[in-house]
């Protein structure tokens, strides 16, 4: 069968490299050190990637456009960086706003203009519109894309202009006109939902001691609570490693309240238990089944912590918000209560007992080494996540995974 087959290859793998995975990702390495590569301009009306702007190798689909008035607008971040100029010829402040992805690649590539250029700086000419004023499905209405000069105006710069946007990491890039570069970014959504499944640090677990403690503190060996069966029975099991440990990156979160007062931030492609029953039972179901956040609806019941047992609560809203830093803790058991809600180890793939199944040779490895092939303080997606996404869009069907987990693949 297939996933026999995946489970074995995965168990192979991660005996075979682990004794060198101290060894992988970045870092200085060793011989001689590289030259600088030399940066190539762009032609006229070239754009890179070679691809569609709303495909998947770009900048993605269209979401909808944004108005000041929608739930929305907050996806938005005002740019105050006093080392672009925005040239706002409505005076309204809308060639500021725009997505955080946005955001930070603007900031880096203010810098490189301001290194290359000695007295020259970024120039935004157009940001998010609002006022209608792009073509239909235009990134513009989302805040995603900006057209841009140097403070110089010199249109001799703009080929390299463009190339130093690529560098700083712009998802697509166009020579579009002979007045400016137009520049646009991945969703923010996509963007979360690429790192896999995480929550961001300040979210909290409960320890074997009865300390409640943040997961950007939280370290392997320790023993977190979480539900042990559909009974509601409340246990404690080990946290093995990070499958992701990021102290920086903004990242979006989807945030779930429920009745009892427990909220529960997870990114897009995490999974967490929900049933349709009737929560106002109290009493935990057979039929609890793993959905993405992003799929979790108000109505449906989540599991909560309640005295000294798992108990239903209603989702009464559901929230977007950005904070810094993401943790996803593997558990031996798989599953952890953060928050006071109980969750899923997992993401990407919606099937939890199918992801708990094909980490299985990861915990094995533990079980009989101690070794999970990851430093304590590690930082970044852990190299057998990134194994097994990759064995994992080999071997199953693209349905397989999230939506949006697929956008940077």
């Amino acid at each position: 069968m297939l996933l026999p087959r995946l489970v074995t290859c995965l168990a192979g793998c991660a005996f075979l490299l682990a004794p060198g995975s101290e060894g992988c990702g970045p870092g200085r390495g060793h011989g001689k050190r590289r030259s600088p590569r030399k940066l190539a301009p762009l032609s006229y009306k070239q754009f890179s990637p070679n691809v569609a702007e709303k495909t998947l190798g770009a900048s993605g689909r269209y979401e909808g456009k944004i108005t000041r008035n929608s739930e929305r607008f907050k996806e938005l971040t005002p740019n105050y960086n006093p080392d672009i100029i925005f040239k706002d010829e409505e005076n309204t402040g809308a060639d500021r706003m725009m997505t955080q992805r946005c955001k930070d690649k603007l900031n880096s590539l203010a810098i490189s203009v301001m290194n290359l250029w000695h007295g020259v700086r970024l120039r935004v000419t157009e940001g998010w519109d609002e006022d209608g004023h792009h073509s239909e499905e235009s990134l513009h209405y989302e805040g995603r894309s900006v057209d841009i000069t140097t403070s110089d105006r010199d249109r001799n710069k703009y080929a390299m202009l463009a190339r130093l946007a690529v560098e700083a990491g712009f998802d697509w890039v166009y020579y579009e006109s002979k007045a400016h570069i137009h520049c646009s970014v991945k969703s923010d959504h996509s963007v979360a939902a690429k790192s896999g499944g995480c929550f961001p640090g300040e979210a909290s677990v409960m320890l074997s001691s009865g300390e409640q403690k943040s997961l950007s503190n939280l370290r392997p060996g320790e023993r977190v609570l979480t539900v042990g069966n559909d009974t509601g029975e409340l246990i404690y099991s080990e946290v093995l490693l990070f499958l992701d440990h990021d102290l920086v990156t903004r990242t979006l979160f989807y945030t779930l309240h429920t009745e009892s007062g427990a909220h529960i931030s997870l990114t897009a492609a995490h999974l967490v238990f929900v049933s349709e029953g009737n929560c106002t039972e109290g009493m935990l179901p057979r039929s609890l089944r793993s959905v993405y956040a992003s799929d979790a609806q108000i109505g449906q019941c989540v599991v909560v912590q309640t005295g000294g047992e798992g108990r239903l609560s209603r989702v009464k809203r559901v929230t977007l918000r950005t904070s810094r830093g993401a943790f996803a803790p593997l558990t031996q058991q798989g599953t952890l209560v953060v928050n006071g809600v109980l969750v899923s180890c997992y993401a990407v793939v919606e099937q939890h007992a199918l992801a708990h199944w094909a980490f299985s040779p990861l915990r094995i490895l533990h079980s009989w080494t101690g070794f999970t092939g990851s430093h304590q303080s590690h930082e970044g997606v852990h190299w057998y996540s990134l194994l097994l996404h990759w064995l994992g869009r080999k071997v199953l069907d693209p349905g397989s995974f999230h939506p949006l987990g697929l956008d940077q693949g």
